[in-house]
């Protein structure tokens, strides 16, 4: 089991790294939302997400809902695909944080971003 670590890479830039579980998610997680006001967009790269379960993907789906509510773009980088698979048989895989085109979208975006 490896700790969920949320590292400011730069302004509204994040990566969340280490295992998004039942084990790793605990109060303070969740109480630690505010890192998701520090700009009108915020990007979480999940690339370093090594493993995940169905509290991975409510994380998540509590992420968006906080920006939604905070008028704060959200947009996820990398996510894994066990993430993924999760959304689908949830249905929540229509949503353009989970669906594949916006996933290849975010990583065009990228690519600009850094040339």
């Amino acid at each position: 089991m490896s700790q969920l670590n949320i590292t400011k890479e730069g302004p509204g830039n994040f990566i969340i790294d280490g295992d998004l579980t039942f084990a790793t998610i605990d109060k303070q997680t969740l109480k630690s939302f505010s890192f998701l006001k520090s700009a009108k967009e915020i990007t979480l790269d999940l690339g370093g997400v090594s493993s995940t379960d169905s509290a991975g993907l409510a994380l998540m789906i509590e992420w968006i809902r906080y920006s939604q509510h905070n008028r704060t773009h959200i947009i996820f980088k990398n996510i894994p695909e066990q993430l993924l698979n999760l959304a689908k048989l949830s249905g929540f895989d229509q949503s353009s944080h989970f669906n594949e085109g916006s996933k290849e979208k975010i990583q065009d975006e990228s690519l600009d971003i850094n040339t």
